[in-house]
């Protein structure tokens, strides 16, 4: 308890530069680390403040909240302010002597610099009450709330955030079910999530946003406003259906690989796998996709590419409520802007391109 760290670097800092497991009262503020594993692993910790940090970690997550079984109990992650925080993947230790290079094209897990702001993968005593301000990403994958392990995730706030060269996803909330913990671990929750002000560009085009729950164990209550994201493009539907094998990271997998052919609009549920938005191979929307949620709102967003991208701009499966006031999205080749697949109580309204529109149902719609 009553813990400070403050005004010091870390530089290539072993396993991980930082691993925190049930510290309360604890004030992390001006750390410069610069290391080839994690940064930050913050576990099952109570009352935190992170401010004024930068995180350079290509190979592994920069700032990673977990809420693991190591006390032998479920303990959560909670009151919890991140602010004012730079996360990159730059090779390693060329953020502290100030190079900043970008010739290591991958981590070690095959996919993208790292280097990101993450809850999870260990999710059994959840996510409470946290508020992440006033960060920058640089070279590095997107921010991503994960429950994997049982556990909720919970009255969230993430705003003013500005990402560039974004590796995959840049906004990502899984819902799955590894259940590593007690047994008879059961799917979590996440609820009441609001996420604003971000933008983000050089997007990989193969990772809209991602917003995925399970069958019967839906994401609920999410609010997403104010955000743009440029993707680089250049992707068709017709890939999402034949998958190749270089689109999907089969590390993730842990399984058979995903050759095609495959209804794109179907890709697999990944109930078990760890969560990374290559899990689902390429996906059939280029700006945003949904999938068992439910009471989902975005406001103000804006969604384009650099290139032609003739996949759908957002593709909805398996959603109940879902409001979309303000969305515009760039649009190549007569891709429809919205498909509806298994959806309730959906409405748009000043959206560019398309009337104001409401459907009670609709079982497998474009628009």
């Amino acid at each position: 308890r009553n813990v400070i760290l403050r005004d010091f670097s870390i530089l290539q800092g072993g396993w991980f530069a930082l691993l925190a497991t049930g510290v309360d009262n604890f004030t992390i503020d001006n750390v410069k680390v610069d290391t080839n594993r994690d940064g930050f692993d913050i576990d099952s910790c109570r009352n935190l403040r992170i401010s004024n940090c930068s995180i350079n970690a290509i190979n592994d997550d920069a700032l990673v909240l977990k809420s693991s079984y190591a006390l032998g109990e479920l303990r959560a992650c909670e009151n919890i302010t991140i602010t004012g925080c730079q996360v990159s993947g730059y090779d390693p230790g060329s953020f502290l002597d100030g190079t900043f290079k970008r010739t290591q094209m991958q981590a070690n897990d095959r996919d993208g610099p790292t280097g990101r702001i993450k809850f999870g993968t260990e999710s059994n005593g959840g996510f409470k009450n946290i508020t992440i301000a006033n960060c920058v990403f640089d070279r590095s994958r997107g921010i991503a709330l994960e429950t994997v392990d049982g556990g909720t995730i919970e009255d969230i706030t993430i705003t003013n955030i500005a990402m560039r060269d974004v590796s995959n996803s840049p906004i990502f909330l899984r819902l799955g079910n590894r259940a590593r913990g007690p047994e008879g671990t059961a799917p979590g929750i996440i609820r009441r999530v609001t996420i604003s002000h971000v933008t983000a560009s050089n997007v990989d085009p193969r990772y809209p946003i991602i917003i995925a729950g399970l069958p019967g164990h839906p994401i609920e209550d999410l609010r997403i406003s104010d955000v743009r994201v440029v993707y680089r493009g250049g992707f068709t539907l017709e890939q999402a259906a034949q998958q190749p094998a270089d689109l999907v990271n089969t590390f993730f997998l842990r399984g058979p690989g995903l050759a095609g052919p495959r209804d794109p609009y179907n890709p697999p549920e990944q109930e078990k796998a760890y969560p990374e938005p290559s899990m689902f191979g390429l996906l059939p929307a280029y700006g945003i996709y949904v999938r068992h949620a439910e009471r989902v709102a975005f406001r103000d967003i804006e969604v384009g590419f650099l290139k032609d991208d003739t996949r759908p701009a957002v593709v909805l499966d398996d959603v109940a409520g879902a409001e979309f006031d303000h969305v515009k999205a760039q649009r190549a080749g007569g891709a429809p802007f919205f498909v509806l697949r298994k959806v309730t109580d959906f409405s748009t309204r000043a959206c560019p391109g398309m009337a104001d529109t409401q459907r009670a149902t609709a079982e497998d719609e474009s628009l």
